[in-house]
């Protein structure tokens, strides 16, 4: 993927023209980063933020027992870090490389001086933060309505958008767990559930999808 693709395709930018997504790149800076960087760590002054061009990127905090906690997972197309430079100008979470990675850093200096001058990009971007806080809502509507069954089920075709029928889960099932508002336990028996209904095989942490009908079906189910 080129850095031109990987902005186009960020929901913080949709709707921007080529003018500005040129003026984008402009102020961005590329760089090739080695697995396991620590690219900033939570409460540290926000310089700006950031759009994989490749690799995946783990947000996360450390409990006060010293657990992490991974928050999302950041992959070519999506921004990270975004709300730093519009909020209270701190990091809110920690983000370090989970492979090697490509990256584009746009400088928050020069991007609200970007904005500033240019009222249809800064108009645009305001309508990309609503695509994401939708999104947020969407995930937090899951949690309360939906069932472990269901968000795995979700969880699983929004990765398949990307990867086809068979897909690497980018996280640990001990992670995932967490980040689907559940426990390892229960999780487990899902997966098993799933397999035992033939709507996926389980190989480690590749999933190939059986009955994407099924899967969707199961996606759409409220809890009782």
């Amino acid at each position: 993927m080129d850095s031109n693709l990987a902005i186009k395709m960020c929901p913080l930018f949709a709707g921007l023209n080529n003018g500005d997504l040129a003026a984008l790149l402009k102020i961005s800076r590329r760089s090739e980063v080695p697995k396991g960087t620590i690219l900033f760590s939570e409460g540290e002054d926000a310089r700006g933020f950031y759009v994989p061009v490749s690799g995946k990127i783990k947000i996360y905090k450390v409990t006060p027992e010293g657990r992490e906690r991974v928050l999302r997972i950041a992959e070519p197309g999506r921004t990270f870090a975004e709300s730093a430079i519009f909020d209270l100008g701190i990091y809110p979470a920690n983000a370090a490389t989970l492979e090697r990675s490509i990256l584009l850093f746009f400088p928050k200096q020069e991007v609200l001086h970007l904005l500033k001058s240019n009222v249809h990009l800064a108009i645009n971007m305001i309508g990309g933060i609503s695509r994401l806080l939708r999104e947020f809502m969407d995930q937090m509507e899951a949690i309360a309505f939906r069932d472990v069954p269901s968000r795995l089920a979700r969880y699983l075709l929004d990765l398949a958008e990307t990867s086809g029928n068979r897909v690497e889960l980018p996280l640990s099932k001990t992670q995932l767990a967490v980040n689907l508002g559940t426990v390892s336990e229960t999780l487990s028996r899902t997966f098993r559930k799933m397999v035992d209904d033939k709507l996926i095989r389980v190989q480690s942490r590749t999933i190939d999808i059986l009955n994407i009908d099924g899967l969707v079906s199961l996606a759409d189910r409220y809890k009782e």
